[in-house]
């Protein structure tokens, strides 16, 4: 056989291969597309509809610390077109509230979304709106999808990959070699759509003050993961819009020692700096102390509302971690017990400066559950000594201020996006009645509880795991 017979051969092998290759990711694809396709608004007549009155309802505005008791509210084009005692009605289809609690839907400020299943179950939980803070391209796919009325789903915004110091290799981080590259990857996020930026560990001062000063010319928010490498005051800066997560003051400026003494001073720099909003997580770290006293958590039905792959590997891996250190140290357990309740002093000083908290919950990681967990990050705000208005605002009005374009978010007035929830007690009163809201409605298309119950179903133990690691891939191969 000639060398030339082989050559082809060995060619023609290879195409094949590439072939069955994209036959088969194109199958997987498609597969996880039609088994979402309970999301999708062409397919789903009761979606279409985005104007009614809602008749009798106890709203809660959110604009004001009140109760308009017996209102009616009416809903045009998926905006809150009126607010008053009366609305005759009109050719619109009418909801009767039967004097329930009317509020705006809930914002989780700091997630991580994975899979449009996710989108359903923040839905489920009252969430009607989202900040993914890793952005990959298939987020930039969903966020056109939502926008374009393709799928309901919460309000969708996105950080770009998040942004990184040169030593902190991994896939999950976009290294940063020089202030050069800073300033061109700040352009190409904003060219590829993402919404804002998201700085991450590692960023030393001249990478980080050409990401800040780009922002500004390109008006992107930044969403700020504290970085070691500047100091923690470095990062009140009006073009950073939020800075993420309580435990980030123990670890750097307190440097672990949990001293309420030492941390005024760090409180009162942060407080006077106007228009800072802090972003505690605290949820994400108590799972931490949830995985070390509990061996079978990852065992737990909850889990299965995870990403499968994401529950394979990071939930894995992180429990893993926490098992080998008590073991290592059994004080670790009673380490980590202690840092979280001094995030809730770290929360409670800064509500008590007048920082503006906003609520995030790091869902979509380790077994922190999408849309579940921002019932338990509310209360341990609740712990921290806000009250239940105090509370409800974290993840409403505070959140929707904290960027320009979600300003019509967050609250029940005229000219806002018409995301509400209705719940059968007064949250004012009782913080537990946002876990099972009577419906949902998210750019004023309504979502029963039936439909919102059959959202969780489709994503417990969903089989997409071959699917979101394509997904994954592709961002390894064409976006760092």
């Amino acid at each position: 056989m000639s060398v030339k017979t082989v050559s082809k051969r060995i060619g023609y092998t290879v195409l094949t291969l590439l072939v069955v290759l994209l036959l088969f990711i194109v199958g997987v694809l498609f597969v996880d597309n039609y088994n979402t396709s309970y999301l999708k608004i062409s397919q789903n007549e009761d979606f279409r509809s985005n104007s009614y009155l809602i008749k009798n309802v106890n709203v809660i505005p959110m604009s004001r610390d009140t109760l308009l008791e017996h209102y009616d509210v009416l809903v045009k084009d998926g905006k809150i077109a009126e607010i008053a005692p009366e609305i005759k009605p009109i050719d619109f289809k009418v909801i009767d509230g039967n004097s329930s609690y009317l509020m705006p839907g809930l914002i989780d400020m700091h997630v991580h979304v994975w899979d449009e299943y996710e989108l359903g179950l923040y839905l489920a939980n009252g969430v009607t709106a989202v900040r993914n803070v890793w952005g990959l391209p298939m987020h930039l796919r969903m966020k056109e999808n939502i926008n374009n009325n393709q799928i309901i789903a919460p309000s969708f915004y996105t950080t770009g990959p998040k942004l990184t110091g040169q030593q902190f290799i991994g896939d999950d981080n976009l290294n940063l070699f020089s202030a050069e590259e800073a300033i061109e990857k700040v352009k190409s996020y904003k060219d590829k759509g993402y919404d804002f930026l998201k700085t991450y560990y590692g960023l030393p001062e001249d990478n980080f003050s050409a990401i800040i000063e780009q922002a500004r010319i390109s008006d992107m928010d930044i969403v700020a993961h504290p970085s070691q490498k500047v100091p923690f005051s470095f990062h009140l800066n009006s073009q950073i819009k939020s800075i993420e997560h309580a435990e980030e003051i123990v670890q750097q400026p307190l440097q672990f020692d949990l001293d309420t003494l030492k941390l005024r001073p760090i409180i009162d720099t942060i407080s006077q700096f106007k228009q800072a909003n802090y972003c505690p997580t605290i949820t994400v770290f108590y799972n931490i102390y949830k995985m070390m006293i509990n061996d079978a958590i990852l065992e737990s039905e909850s889990i299965e509302y995870i990403n499968p792959l994401i529950k394979s590997e990071d939930s894995q891996n992180q429990f893993d971690r926490w098992s080998n250190a008590k073991q290592s140290d059994p004080e670790t357990v009673q380490r980590i017990k202690s840092q979280h309740e001094f995030h809730l002093t770290i929360v409670q000083k800064l509500h008590e400066a007048g920082v503006n908290i906003i609520c995030g919950t790091d869902a979509g990681i380790g077994v922190t559950l999408p849309g579940f967990s921002i019932h338990e990050e509310l209360e341990f705000y609740k712990q921290a000594g806000l009250s239940n208005y105090e509370v409800l605002k974290t993840a409403t009005i505070n959140a929707a201020q904290t960027h320009r374009i979600m300003n019509d978010l967050g609250s029940v007035e005229s000219g806002k996006i018409a995301n509400l929830i209705l719940l059968e007690a007064n949250p004012l009163e009782d913080l537990r009645t946002l876990q099972n809201p009577k419906w949902v409605m998210v750019q004023g298309r309504f979502l029963s509880s039936d439909v919102l119950n059959g959202f969780k179903s489709k994503a417990k133990d969903r089989p997409n795991f071959m699917a979101t690691a394509l997904r994954y891939a592709e961002n390894l191969l064409f976006e760092r």
